[in-house]
Parts: C-alpha cells; structure tokens; sequence
C-alpha cells in the first residue's frame, strides 16, 4: 500500500504564536513527534506533503515559513492554501492520486479547523487515514481548552468513516507506517 505523511500548516508564526495568538497546546511535544515521525517515514521510504496557510503572516516571511524546528527534508512536496480545506484549490487530491497513494498519516494544526477538514475530506476521497493523536495541537477557544479540543477530535474521529474509507487515531510511537485498517474492514 502506497503511503504519504501529510502535514499541515506548521508554520513558524502558527506554532510559535504572534501578538494576537498564543503558542499551540504542547508545542514543544508536537514538534518532537512530527520531527519523529517525520525520520520514520524517511526510513519507510514515505513521501512527506507540507501544506502551509496563506494566511499565516500574509503568506510571507519568517512567519510563513514551515517552523524552523522541523526537519524538513528537501524532497518534499510543499503546497500553498486559502481555505481552511487542505484539499480545496491546491491540486493536493491530484497530487496525491498521480501518486498513487492509499494510505494517509496526517499531523498539524489547527485540530479543529484544518485537520478535522483534511481527515474528513481525505477519507471522502478514497484514502485510509491515520490521525496522529498527539500529533496535532491547536490553541484554546473562548468555551473550550486546547486539551479538551484535541482529545475531542481524536475521540471523535477515531472510526470516522466514509464507507470504505475511514480514519484511525495513534500515537506518534506507534508503527504508523504499518496502517491498522484491514484488521477492522474484516470485524
């Protein structure tokens, strides 16, 4: 099965706050894991999609930049958004279909905009999707913590599915690369 490890919107200014916004939930945690998983997927030989906001600091600058933290590796794929949909205007979908890959493993920010949107789109679109559970972060909302937000999501799209397709969440330890979702489709 052919895989790909989607990141998104892991910007220098997103992640690291700015005037108005404050540091995503467990930055420093996040940053370790995407980095983490990120070497795993150099060594399954896993391709590595970066999808960055526009929006993010005017789409320019330091700012805008995928977070100096990261180990970016150079053969990735990078592309640019407008909307909160990771799929919608960037030639992703095509992307990732010219690809042939089946098997998504998505991290970022902002757990309840743009990752609950590209699991969701994703598993619309025909691929398994594993959600790292604590691989994405967000900040808090004015009724909810950024905690809360996030154990809402992995609870909640755990097992989302679109019929054939659905997502899983696990943790960034875990063996990522070796997807789960054959072990449910045969209960």
């Amino acid at each position: 099965m052919k895989q790909g490890l989607l990141i998104i919107d892991v910007q220098n200014e997103l992640i690291d706050g700015d005037q108005v916004e404050s540091a995503v939930f467990h930055k420093e945690e996040l940053l370790n894991n995407i980095n983490g998983v990120i070497a795993k997927a150099g060594e399954a030989l896993v391709p590595i999609i970066f999808v960055r906001d526009l929006d993010v600091a005017e789409g320019q600058g330091r700012g805008f930049e995928i977070h100096d933290e990261i180990k970016l590796p150079p053969e990735s794929e990078v592309f640019d958004k407008t909307a909160t949909n990771s799929f919608h205007g960037t030639g992703l979908l095509e992307h990732l279909q010219s690809q042939h890959i089946q098997h998504l493993v998505i991290m970022g920010c902002a757990t309840q905009h743009c990752i609950d949107s590209a699991v969701r789109t994703a598993t619309i679109n025909g691929f398994d999707v594993t959600l790292v559970a604590d691989g994405h972060s967000t900040t808090d909302s004015a009724d909810l913590s950024a905690e809360q937000i996030i154990k809402h999501h992995n609870q909640t799209l755990n097992g989302h599915y679109n019929v054939e397709h659905f997502a899983i969440v696990r943790n960034a330890e875990e063996d990522l690369f070796h997807p789960c979702h054959d072990e449910y489709r045969q209960h």
